[in-house]
């Protein structure tokens, strides 16, 4: 039998085994994470403070609207984003119940974010 006959039925025998061990359902998309938007000027974040669920997947949505270089940070939750000046860009993040700080690095003086998971 050729090579790419042989290639063929193999993959045509695969397809029909994985479509009979697929579950008869159409899968549903998973429901789009909360999402909460954070902008940053010249070291301040609006807001400044922000309730969130706790214990399940948020995303917050960074934009740096400054003219400098944004770095959003929490060393105890091991999150990090640097974007450059405009940039927009976003982390997911679970945060347990409390109240979390995130700070701009490059403007720790002014840059703080007071985040509430309940």
């Amino acid at each position: 039998m050729p090579a790419p006959l042989s290639h063929s039925l193999f993959v045509l025998a695969l397809w029909i085994g994985l479509s009979w061990a697929a579950p008869g359902r159409a899968q549903t998309p998973p429901a789009p994470l909360p999402s909460f938007i954070i902008s940053v000027k010249d070291g301040v974040f609006n807001p400044a403070r922000l309730e969130v669920p706790a214990g399940q997947r948020i995303k917050f949505v960074l934009r740096n609207e400054g003219p400098g270089p944004l770095e959003f940070e929490n060393a105890d939750l091991h999150v990090e984003k640097i974007l450059a000046a405009g940039a927009e860009s976003f982390v997911v993040v679970k945060l347990p119940p409390g109240e979390h700080m995130f700070v701009d690095e490059f403007n720790i003086a002014t840059g703080e974010l007071l985040v509430i998971a309940k």
